[in-house]
């Protein structure tokens, strides 16, 4: 995804940071069926690329893995500190990680790679950094993520204001130059209300949008609207997510 504006992206989860915890259902979900994928490995030294507030930097240090942390985001990092969720933090670009050839075991990923702008790049910088006989493990946003919003906004405003992201074709063609095990999942959140499930959304830094911001999102008229439009589960209001998981073994 060409153009995406990262200095955004950062400000987006460091407006997040402090609750971030709080909403990321959808992370944790996730990142714990990525994390079963890895039940025989052990790993001496993990990078989590893209930790957030660490949560599975804790994980990792928990099986006895030595980690370092790494964010776009300083607020993210300040977090992971507070609660010592590893033993080096690195203030960085997935797609320039600066770190030696090598460095570590396993690349660890959760949700963070669809912020970056070619994820061939991104995944062949985690391969770069992890030592042969090592993996790389991601998960990723898809295409399809998100249709609810999607179909509700269209009604209420015909610019394109949710994301889009890769469709899983994409995703395995970025993977294509390496021993890749892909897996995809759909997780559906349901919320009460519209504004709950907007502010789901806001509580993990997923407002950023790819084309830059939009105001008046979440305006009481433009809620109002959405409430009618929101394709409705039972009463409730859903988000789904489409969700690819890939494991990639680093080859010498």
């Amino acid at each position: 995804m060409p153009g995406i504006d990262k200095t955004a992206v950062a400000a987006a989860f460091g407006r997040a940071a402090r609750h971030y915890d709080q909403y990321a259902e959808l992370q944790r979900h996730s990142g714990d069926a990525l994390f079963a994928r890895l039940s025989q490995r052990r790993a001496s030294r993990v990078l989590d690329a893209g930790c957030g507030t660490g949560w599975y930097s804790r994980v990792w240090q928990a099986r006895g893995s030595q980690v370092w942390a790494l964010d776009l985001c300083p607020e993210m990092l300040a977090i992971g500190r507070q609660t010592a969720a590893a033993s080096r933090y690195i203030q960085a670009d997935i797609e320039s990680i600066p770190l030696a050839n090598g460095s570590v075991d396993l690349a660890w990923s959760n949700l963070a790679v669809q912020w970056c702008s070619d994820i061939q790049r991104a995944l062949a910088e985690l391969y770069r950094v992890t030592k042969p006989g090592g993996c790389i493990a991601f998960t990723t946003l898809a295409e399809g993520s998100l249709h609810e919003l999607h179909t509700a906004w269209q009604g209420v405003d015909k610019r394109q204001v949710i994301n889009t992201f890769l469709s899983e074709d994409k995703i395995a063609e970025g993977c294509k130059s390496w021993r890749t095990r892909l897996q995809s999942q759909t997780i559906t959140q349901l919320f009460p209300d519209v504004l709950s499930a907007m502010r789901s959304l806001k509580g993990v830094g997923a407002t950023h949008l790819h084309q830059g911001r939009h105001s008046g999102l979440t305006t009481r008229r433009h809620i109002q609207q959405l409430s009618q439009a929101w394709p409705q589960q039972a009463g409730q209001y859903p988000l789904s997510w489409q969700i690819v998981s890939g494991v990639i073994e680093r080859d010498s």
